[in-house]
């Protein structure tokens, strides 16, 4: 076991955690940390890391285990390049490859036999023992596989301190990656990712050799990722075997259970209860009354299940239908600081349709959302009785100074304010949020917040940016079927493949500087991307090979050339040859030192070392020439 929890409690103050909690964490087990927002995920964690410590328990670490820690905001600062960052996680096996030369040279100056022989010999085996577990020889290509796939391809020379904090976070979880910790713990780590990232995470992730240990909202991934769930609940820790797909039905199937059970014993405890009260007084029946008291007194009471809060509910509807066509986007030029998004953009929307807007980091997405709720560009053309409502993924349309309740309130004074209360207690935020300052809301509370706003907005489009960012898995879920059952047309930009697949029926991608339409749902969208990759790949392959054939067929042309050709060809022949000899030759030498035998020969060990110096020599002549001819 790398991790044992035995017994744990902790608290803030007078407000409490976890009550006496128990789990571990196996070598190359997938775990999935699952539960509402405040339920102490990021505290256990940071309890099982060292950065707190329990009020009472005890967590027991393997001796020796490496655990690497991503936390939400994991980035850090360095004035190095990322490629530089990313090479320092290797400096002891660069060591070992630069050592190889000095103990080589040792081996080679030393008399054989003497005390500095067998000690350079014996430190060559450990070292070359040490670089080939350790794959060292292989640390470029760990790195850029590595850093491409996390999307760095094109920044290994950047300094890390000029990257935003999403890059820093994203860079902070390939530098883990790269370490190989034997426990690996990630704290919401597909925040800064965008789809193609999640994916080619998510396979590296799968011939991971240690352990995992992840907070995710992240449905798909913790399908993909998770053999085991564990979710916070009540103070407690519960543990699930399977994904989070899984545990949906083995959660369900437990609270069904717990409850029949307990309601069984409350009508058990009722019916011997109402037996005694009966019979107790009547002489003729008070033993066998004592006899259910004592029942009664020996029977071990079930607490009744716990209900959890209830998920917010959120309900999205509209008083005006607008027209049949909502948008239309013809020849857009987008553009932001000079930097062009789109070129040519063509996008038609009609009523009813809920369309994904999806791409890379950066690509443009939001500044798209933007330009359609401005409503500025000539090239984008609204449908009439269009009412937008939009979603800010960072909530800067929300006035920090303002109370909760006076924040709704103000935007829509046409309410009650015993019908704002209500809005907002669907929503999750209750009596005791009420008068709380908007700015000190976490970033579940205030994504509640901006969700009611857009409510209230009664707009028949919405347009959302990454909606589900902040809320846990139960609001997800609540949000999902809320806008399932709006009749409204939908344009929304997302990184929740769950949430994309629940409601895109169209995708809008940005891909370089181009709007791709496709007409289907998200299962659609991957389905065709995955082709149009195979049919690249392919027609590279073939480009490839066709111009290796053209480049074979236009060389020597002529009589003298073709002659040339076939003397550089047997020369090329006759020099590998003389190469495989040598290096045959020289390989059963340095087999012949190893035999016990001749390593007692003082006078056949010189005379071996001697003839491996010249062929040594002779390969190094063999090589030059190769190159040359070359």
């Amino acid at each position: 076991m790398l991790v044992t929890v035995e017994n744990v409690t902790f608290g803030y103050g007078d407000n409490l955690i976890l009550d006496n909690v128990n789990f571990s964490v196996n070598e190359g087990e997938r775990i999935g940390l699952i539960g509402a927002n405040g339920e102490g995920k990021t505290t256990l964690i940071r309890l099982i890391v060292g950065g707190l410590l329990p009020d009472s328990g005890k967590i027991i670490r393997k001796n020796g285990a490496k655990t690497g820690y991503l936390e939400q905001s994991g980035g850090y600062e360095s004035g190095n390049t990322v490629y530089e960052e990313m090479l320092a996680v290797f400096k002891e096996d660069l060591a070992a490859i630069a050592k190889i030369s000095a103990l080589s040279e040792k081996l080679a100056n030393a008399e054989y036999g003497s005390a500095e022989y067998k000690a350079a010999a014996s430190a060559m085996e450990s070292v070359q023992s040490y670089i080939a577990s350790r794959d060292c020889y292989n640390t470029e290509v760990k790195i850029k596989t590595v850093l491409n796939g996390m999307g760095f391809s094109g920044k290994y020379n950047q300094v890390v301190d000029t990257m935003s904090g999403g890059e820093k976070t994203r860079l902070k979880l390939a530098r883990l990656l790269l370490e190989q910790p034997d426990l690996l713990i990630l704290d919401e780590p597909t925040n800064h990712l965008d789809v193609s990232t999640l994916f080619w995470l998510e396979d590296y992730l799968s011939t991971f050799k240690g352990a995992i240990l992840t907070v995710s909202h992240d449905r798909y991934f913790l399908d993909k990722i998770c053999k085991r769930i564990l979710e916070t609940e009540n103070k407690k820790i519960l543990s699930f075997t399977g994904n989070y797909t899984k545990y949906k039905i083995l959660k369900a199937e437990l609270n069904a259970r717990q409850l029949k059970e307990y309601e069984a014993q409350q009508e058990e405890r009722a019916r011997l209860q109402d037996y005694v009260d009966r019979n107790i007084v009547r002489a003729t029946t008070a033993k066998s009354a004592l006899s259910r008291v004592n029942k009664l007194e020996r029977m071990e009471i079930l607490d009744k299940p716990y209900v959890p809060p209830k998920a917010p509910q959120f309900d999205f509807g509209f008083e005006i239908t607008s027209y049949d066509n909502v948008l239309k986007i013809k020849d857009l030029n987008l553009e932001i600081g000079g930097k062009t998004l789109i070129y040519g953009g063509e996008l038609e929307i009609r009523r009813g349709e809920r369309v994904a807007v999806v791409g890379e980091n950066g690509t443009g997405k939001t500044t798209l959302l933007k330009c359609i709720l401005s409503g500025n560009n000539k090239n984008t053309e609204l449908g009439r009785f269009v009412k937008l409502a939009y979603y800010d993924q960072e909530g800067e349309n929300l006035n920090g100074s303002n109370t909760v309740l006076s924040e709704l309130w103000e935007r829509h004074t046409g309410l009650t304010q015993t019908e704002v209360r209500a809005v907002l207690a669907r929503a999750g935020l209750y009596e005791e949020d009420m008068h709380k300052s908007v700015a000190s809301l976490s970033g579940g509370e205030r994504a509640k917040l901006a969700l009611c706003v857009l409510e209230c907005e009664r707009g028949n489009v919405l347009l959302l940016d990454e909606p589900t960012n902040h809320l846990d898995l139960p609001a997800r879920e609540s949000l999902e079927n809320a806008l399932k059952k709006f009749e409204g047309t939908l344009i929304f930009v997302s990184h929740d493949r769950y949430f994309l697949s629940a409601l895109a029926g169209k995708v809008a991608e940005i891909e370089d500087k181009k709007l791709n339409i496709y007409q289907g749902g998200y299962g659609f969208y991957t389905e065709q991307k995955a082709k149009r990759s195979e049919e690249k790949l392919l027609k590279e392959r073939e480009a490839e090979q066709l111009k290796r054939q053209q480049t074979e067929n236009s060389a020597y042309r002529s009589k003298k050339e073709r002659a040339e050709e076939a003397r550089k060809k047997e020369l090329i022949k006759r020099i590998e040859a003389d190469i495989c000899f040598n290096e045959a030759e020289e390989l059963r030498l340095s087999e012949q030192l190893s035999n016990p035998e001749v390593a007692s020969d003082y006078v056949k060990v010189r005379e071996i070392t001697e003839q491996l110096r010249l062929i040594k020599n002779k390969l190094d002549v063999l090589y030059k020439e190769y190159e040359n001819v070359l």
